[in-house]
């Protein structure tokens, strides 16, 4: 992979943190006034109307035998499992602290490759992930409960259970990438989510809304056409010809990037203790990743294949 190709992966690659980083205050600012139920619904019906641009390309596309089971699995982890642990997550903690639980992604999906995919796994990678989860725990233990957290314990545990799935969602989409394109990939996930989210609609438990909050709308609405689909596709995109341990390096910038954007848009701060425990998290993550971002031989990196295989 040239210096050139590789730099538009890293690019693609930061684009899609950023866009991830901030859907943790857009759905914070969604559940506000909507049922979370009714928020994930919302974000994959505007994702899907977005991919009829590309109807006539995936009327092309053939499925590869032998990978339904595994296009079924990658979107029963991710969004459909992800997002049910996500918004419960939101429900009890704060953005900026989700956005660093949401940092320890790399290590699980580091393990996850090691024992599915065969990709190494250092010493390096262990004590960081140890060092990760017991950031975790305390950021967690330390929280303190708010109007905007009632439960920070709780709501922190769920968005590790949400890594866990996306862990699923990396390794399976890794497999998926050799044969479909990053499009087809994307599209899929938002389709088995419409599906997914419809009949949790009809739920006694679902609110409906009543009335049109403008926030909220522009947050659902965000998060559909430019999380879902921009920071989906670009880390598709990224995945199908980088190895996970080199993409999943970038995952370490959301815990920033959602600080700041937890920060600037909500107002929200972390106790001085918090902080502590997010450099520990941080730290866990440096140490695991070190020397990780370098250029990948060109065999070791899975070529684009033709989505019509």
């Amino acid at each position: 992979m040239n210096t050139r190709y590789r730099l538009i992966c890293y690019a693609s690659l930061i684009g899609a943190m950023i866009l991830w980083s901030s859907s943790f205050p857009a759905l914070k600012i969604a559940f506000r006034t909507y049922d979370p139920v009714v928020v994930i619904f919302g974000r994959m019906a505007v994702a899907c109307l977005c991919f009829l641009l590309f109807f006539r390309y995936f009327r092309s596309i053939r499925l590869k035998k032998g990978t339904i089971k595994y296009l079924v699995f990658m979107a029963f982890c991710e969004p459909c499992l992800y997002f049910i642990f996500e918004a419960k997550a939101l429900a009890y903690t704060t953005a900026s602290q989700a956005g660093i639980i949401a940092g320890t992604l790399p290590l699980l999906a580091a393990v996850a490759a090691h024992y599915t995919l065969k990709e190494h796994l250092s010493r390096q990678t262990v004590i960081g992930l140890a060092l990760a989860i017991a950031g975790s725990c305390w950021l967690s233990v330390t929280g303190q409960a708010s109007e905007n957290a009632p439960n920070p314990p709780l709501g922190n545990f769920l968005e590790f259970v949400a890594m866990i799935c996306a862990t699923g969602y990396i390794i399976t989409l890794k497999k998926l990438s050799r044969f479909y394109s990053p499009v087809f990939l994307t599209a899929t996930q938002v389709a088995a989510g419409c599906l997914f989210y419809t009949p949790l609609l009809l739920l006694p438990s679902t609110t409906l809304p009543s009335e049109i909050d403008i926030p909220g709308l522009f947050a659902v609405v965000y998060l559909g056409a430019f999380v879902t689909i921009g920071a989906y596709g670009l880390y598709n995109f990224s995945l199908s010809r980088i190895p996970v341990n080199q993409a999943s390096v970038f995952v370490n910038l959301i815990p920033v990037f959602t600080i700041i954007l937890g920060w600037l848009i909500l107002n929200e701060q972390l106790l001085p203790q918090q902080y502590l425990a997010a450099v520990l998290i941080l730290s866990g993550i440096f140490i695991s990743q070190g020397g990780t971002i370098s250029e990948v031989p060109v065999s070791n990196a899975v070529k684009p294949c033709s989505a019509s295989k």
